[in-house]
Order: C-alpha cells, then sequence, then structure tokens
C-alpha cells in the first residue's frame, strides 16, 4: 500500500518527501482554506510546486457544481502538471465529467465516495483512483474499512483496474486496516504519518543504546 500525504502545505509535502515514504499528494477545498489560499492562481500555484516536488500523482479538487464547469476546471488542472490528477465528486454532474474526462485520457481522483454504488459507478466512468471516505463514514456510524474492504473485493472479482484510496484517515490504526482491506493508497494528514514512525519503545532502545556506548567508551 503507497502512502499519500492528504494536505496543501508545500513544507509538510517536502518533509514528506524527504522520509522517503511520499508517493503522492491529495489535496481539497478545506486544505486549501486551513493553509490561507482563497485564490485560484495561488493554488494554482501552490500545486504546481507539490507537483514539482512529488512524482506521484497529486489530486487537485474542482469546485463547479455543473459538467460543464467541471469540464472546463478539470482540463484546466490536467494542464498543470504532468502527474496533476482531476478530483470529481460522486455526483450525477460529477460522474458524467469523469466519463468525458476519462476519455480525454485525463486522469480522475473520485471523491467523496461513501458506498460500494458509488464507486462502481466511478469505476466505469473512467476513475482512476476511488476514494472512500473512512473517517467521515465512521462518523456518522458506518464503518468506513468496510466500505473500503468491499470495494477492493469486488474490483479484484472483475478485474477493475481502478485503484482504492482510502481518504480521510483519522489515526495510525486507520492505516493498518486500509493495508489489512488490500486499499492501494492510504492518504492521510502529516500528523498522522508522524505517529505512525513513533513508538516508545523505539525512543526507549534508542536511549539505551547510547547510554551503552558510552559506559563502553569510559571503561
Amino acid at each position: 500500500m503507497r502512502i499519500f500525504l492528504d494536505t496543501a502545505n508545500v513544507e509538510e509535502v517536502h518533509l514528506g518527501v524527504q522520509l522517503g515514504v511520499v508517493s503522492g499528494v491529495t489535496t481539497n477545498p478545506s486544505l486549501a482554506a486551513k493553509e490561507g489560499i482563497g485564490r485560484l492562481e495561488r493554488y494554482k500555484s501552490t500545486v504546481v510546486e507539490i507537483c514539482r516536488l512529488v512524482q506521484g500523482p497529486v489530486s487537485a479538487e474542482v469546485l463547479s457544481a455543473d459538467v460543464a464547469g467541471m469540464l472546463l476546471e478539470g482540463r484546466e488542472i490536467a494542464r498543470w502538471a504532468p502527474n496533476a490528477v482531476v478530483k470529481l465528486p460522486s455526483t450525477p454532474a460529477g460522474f458524467q465529467a469523469m466519463s468525458v474526462l476519462s476519455k480525454e485520457s485525463i486522469s480522475i481522483n473520485q471523491t467523496l465516495c461513501f458506498s460500494v454504488n458509488q464507486a462502481l459507478l466511478g469505476a466505469q466512468a473512467g476513475a482512476s483512483y476511488v476514494s472512500p471516505f473512512v473517517g467521515r463514514l465512521d462518523d456518522e456510524g458506518h464503518d468506513g474499512m468496510q466500505v473500503v474492504e468491499d470495494i477492493v473485493h469486488i474490483f479484484r472479482t472483475y478485474g477493475i483496474p481502478t485503484q482504492v484510496l482510502a481518504a480521510s484517515i483519522r489515526h495510525p490504526l486507520h492505516c493498518v486496516a486500509a493495508a489489512k482491506a488490500g486499499a492501494h493508497i492510504a492518504t492521510l494528514p502529516y500528523k498522522v504519518l508522524l505517529q505512525m514512525m513513533h513508538h516508545p519503545l523505539t525512543d526507549v532502545g534508542v536511549a539505551r543504546f547510547a547510554q551503552d556506548w558510552q559506559r563502553g567508551e569510559k571503561g
């Protein structure tokens, strides 16, 4: 399972890439707003910079709710960088836009996916990635990771090439569960990436090795 960062913060992407564990990035309007990005030109420059830092896919989301607007924005985003991916919502207009843009060889990330049915429709419409939102499903009393597992199982059964990207990851256990469910990708906040690396026994072990070495030098 590959690890993507879910962020619009260029510094977080830079640090993630330096660690050697991040192979892609997902962004959305909420993440952009969190970074104080309120203008399209600044959002574009941010995504372009992230695309430069990361060799893998970088998803940028359209803002329009109608098909014509989605197509206009999607084609524009696709021109920002060779590895730019267009995020389209799991709505009737979004599915129609997916169908059109995928035929133009534009990579699509189907976002705001909350059901197996939506994932099946996105795959049929040509989405390269489908992003079930685990945390948000859990918030509503559903089993978000079960949805991921069901999508993976069905896609494998029928040889559907669309990759399953587990999104709305809230904590390290979500990452473990996504891997067990067979997700191709998990996209997560930088904070969760740091939590994945930490274990108290590692800290104790490093400190003990240093202490033993110092005692050996003195001896």
